[in-house]
């Protein structure tokens, strides 16, 4: 053999077998995801799904609803709200649903379990139209979504979500529902433009306690302990 010496070439013959290169473990399988991009009515809607299983016929009436009701919420509360919304279902929310910087993250499995609850997108957007500085009152930032919700709401009835009926130890202060059910109710006791002064107030900054008295001629207390005296004066409707 030219240029190997024998004793290299038996050496060779005999020498221990080189270790073997470890094997790499398989990398995990990426859980599948979706992105939608749709634009009608002048707005944008990014819809990203990280769950496979998401219903088809869901995932549609999360959109149907968010451009039934987000030009309706812009319309009536703040016609510069963003006109790019982006919805992600995220396996790994484990609330119901959350808005923050334009984005709604929501739970497929609160998705699945109650799939007539679609105005979860409704109360969502409106944080989105609400756009209130970092701060703001939560009770009455709430409670005006859900206001929202009770009055542009789509599918309410068959989601079976409804304003409660006062019972004594309420306050204002309880925020979502009841505090919504308390604006529905000034709303039609002689306060019909209560909501949208709220809403800009606190949207520009100029919230205060005082400002319930500058608009009805009434302090906040006083007007609770009026609706509390007479909470059934409110006709309530759903769709």
């Amino acid at each position: 053999m030219p240029g190997l010496s024998l004793s290299f070439f038996l050496a060779s013959l005999t020498a221990p077998p080189s270790p073997a290169l470890p094997t790499l473990a398989p990398l995990p399988q990426q859980a599948a995801v979706t992105r939608d991009s749709l634009t009608k009515k002048g707005y944008t809607l990014i819809f990203i799904s990280k769950d496979p299983a998401l219903n088809s016929v869901t995932k549609q009436r999360m959109i149907d609803a968010f451009y039934t009701v987000y030009p309706k919420e812009a319309k009536r509360f703040n016609p510069n709200t963003l006109k790019k919304v982006t919805f992600i279902v995220d396996p790994e929310y484990k609330g119901v649903a959350a808005t923050h910087n334009g984005i709604v993250r929501y739970n497929p499995t609160w998705l699945k379990d109650h799939p007539e609850d679609i105005d979860v997108v409704t109360h969502e957007v409106m944080h989105i139209v609400q756009g209130y500085p970092s701060g703001s009152l939560g009770w009455l930032t709430e409670g005006i979504a859900d206001y929202t919700r009770y009055a542009l709401g789509i599918n309410n009835q068959q989601g079976k979500w409804a304003l409660p009926d006062y019972k004594e130890g309420q306050s204002y202060t309880n925020s979502y529902r009841i505090t919504a059910r308390f604006l529905a109710w000034l709303e039609q006791n002689g306060y019909p433009k209560i909501v949208n002064e709220m809403d800009a107030a606190l949207r520009a900054h100029a919230y205060s306690p005082e400002l319930w008295q500058q608009k009805t001629g009434k302090t906040l207390d006083e007007l609770w302990a009026a609706y509390t005296a007479n909470p059934t004066a409110v006709k309530l409707a759903y769709k």
